[in-house]
């Protein structure tokens, strides 16, 4: 067969728009950039992990996203995941929460606790971390238009338990500028809502310096439509822009660096996802050393939660996400994430049961004590694909954020409304690429049975009852505080936004008056006003 007669061979290109040989080798490796960056565990730039043993020290957190309903039924999930192998907790709230309303706001009717916990006042995360102990499990809040408050409640809580703030440690994820760009739960607008993002970096560091204030999350980047390289791309323009605010308070980056955190998605392409975290480690570091001139290493790791996004799961045939899961886990250890929370196979349409979430845990167990996972640093290193991808995987999250700088950066992208413009296209070529069948997807597009689509699914039940009772509970805590403790602390709040110092004492002081979440923000909002959402044709 002579070389005309020969089939082509169709171009592959992944999701960040990189075309995929059919063939590696030594020589690609060194037409990418070569194996500069690679490195070792524990050593500069990080490519391969931010510890020397990694998981043959100590393996991955396994921190189950979870929270719904009221405290009382939210603790009793805590317990039932820590008594099942959970390492950490990741807190989950309702959307009322995540606003700043509280309860018996008439615009949270209809969603109390139905896709999270419900907060009001501090008595809450007295009842929902009732019995657990702190110093064993760290804490994670996925909140982030009111994180100042739910932070200040943690902090307030952890304290009033008798914890040392000095050595308490935990998470929020508290990033703003996604919200703006992927889930939509702000409150103020773009500028004081760094400024609080600020305010909590600040105060952490001297009140609380093992506390993580600021998860960066480019998971709800990635699912509200972004490439894997926009993903990290992003994530990173945007942990700058909050180095920035914490660096003109007259903090030095080796006095937070070390305490700025990660959260990522994983969904797609397995070598395209561990190549994205290798290089992103790598870019990161030197990101730190070389514009920030950070000098401790520990203010140069990208320290990550990184699980199976629920963007990739499947309303139909709900059963393979239980493999899809496992393959995530999989990417996730891999690419040496720090923590996993891995989603459960029925996330893409319930809050998921004990018996999903038990899933989901098993799975990462067997990825720790039956598969090998723990025993070697980085196993990937080395291959010629996956260095190869990782030099080009770091070359287009550096093009994107030059991108992005070039065009003002991402504080003003986002307050233009473009980069939300950017991502939602983006999702929208995916969606049209899955349904035309070009973007494979197992059960929907790809060997679908029509005799299985009534497959029945087991839904969370919406308890009506909760929400009254979440009620009832706020009136009793607003009928047994000091009001006038609660009025003057709520005074201070006001009048420290009107000021501009940092808002976080003030805060701390009116939720430990048991002054409602709603309350503070109602002050704050005085002040600042409400984020009006940018539209853009």
């Amino acid at each position: 067969m002579n070389e005309r007669a020969k089939p082509e061979v169709k171009a592959v290109f992944n999701e960040s728009g990189i075309e995929v040989n059919p063939l590696y080798t030594a020589e690609d490796i060194e037409k990418s950039g070569g194996t500069g960056m690679i490195g070792l565990p524990g050593e500069y730039p990080f490519t391969r992990g931010i510890h020397r043993l990694m998981y043959r020290k100590q393996p991955w957190t396994m921190r189950q996203y979870a929270g719904f309903g009221n405290p009382a039924e939210t603790n009793q999930r805590f317990k039932y995941l820590i008594a099942n192998g959970q390492t950490g907790l990741n807190v989950a709230f309702d959307l009322p929460t995540q606003i700043g309303l509280d309860s018996d706001d008439p615009l949270a009717e209809g969603e109390i606790g139905r896709v999270g916990m419900s907060v009001d006042t501090l008595r809450d995360f007295e009842v929902a971390f009732d019995g657990i102990d702190l110093n064993k499990i760290t804490v994670s809040l996925t909140i982030n238009g009111a994180a100042a408050i739910l932070i200040a409640m943690y902090l307030a809580m952890a304290e009033k338990r008798g914890y040392d703030l000095k050595q308490l440690r935990g998470t929020a994820q508290n990033d703003i500028l996604k919200e703006f760009i992927g889930r939509g739960t702000w409150v103020y607008p773009v500028q004081p809502s760094i400024k609080l993002v600020g305010d909590t970096i600040e105060y952490c560091a001297e009140h609380a310096p093992r506390y993580s204030p600021v998860s960066v999350c480019g998971y709800h980047i990635r699912e509200s439509g972004a490439t894997p390289a926009q993903e990290m791309a992003y994530a990173f323009c945007i942990a700058k822009a909050y180095a920035d605010e914490a660096i003109g308070r007259g903090l030095h980056i080796d006095e937070f660096a070390g305490r700025l955190s990660y959260n990522f998605n994983i969904f797609g392409n397995i070598f395209e996802q561990v190549a994205k975290f290798r290089a992103a480690r790598g870019l990161w570091a030197k990101i730190m050393k070389e514009e920030y001139g950070a000098e401790k290493p520990g203010s140069m790791w990208l320290r990550m939660i990184a699980g199976g996004g629920g963007g990739g799961l499947t309303f139909e045939q709900p059963e393979n996400n239980i493999v899809r899961g496992a393959y995530y886990a999989l990417i996730s250890a891999l690419s040496g994430a720090q923590t996993m929370a891995l989603c459960s196979y029925d996330e893409a349409y319930t809050i998921p049961t004990e018996y999903s979430a038990r899933i989901s845990l098993r799975t990462m167990q067997l990825l720790i004590e039956e598969m090998g996972l723990t025993e070697t640093a980085d196993p990937l290193a080395g291959s010629y694909y996956v260095e190869t991808m990782t030099n080009q995987m770091r070359d287009k999250i550096a093009q994107i954020m030059a991108e992005t700088d070039a065009e003002g950066g991402i504080v003003k992208l986002v307050s233009e409304g473009i980069i939300q413009a950017r991502v939602s296209a983006q999702a929208y070529r995916m969606q049209r690429d899955i349904e035309s069948g070009q973007f494979p997807k197992v059960g929907v597009n790809r060997y679908r049975n029509e005799q299985e689509e009534d497959h029945p699914v087991e839904f969370h039940a919406y308890k009506e009852e909760d929400a009254r009772m979440q009620i009832e509970r706020l009136k009793q805590v607003r009928a047994e505080r000091d009001q006038a403790k609660v009025d003057q602390a709520l005074m201070r709040v006001r009048k420290d936004a009107e000021t501009g110092v940092n808002l976080m004492p003030a805060i701390v002081e009116a939720v430990k008056a048991y002054a409602s979440v709603g309350e503070i923000t109602h002050e704050m909002v005085k002040v600042y006003g409400r984020y009006r959402e940018p539209i853009r044709f």
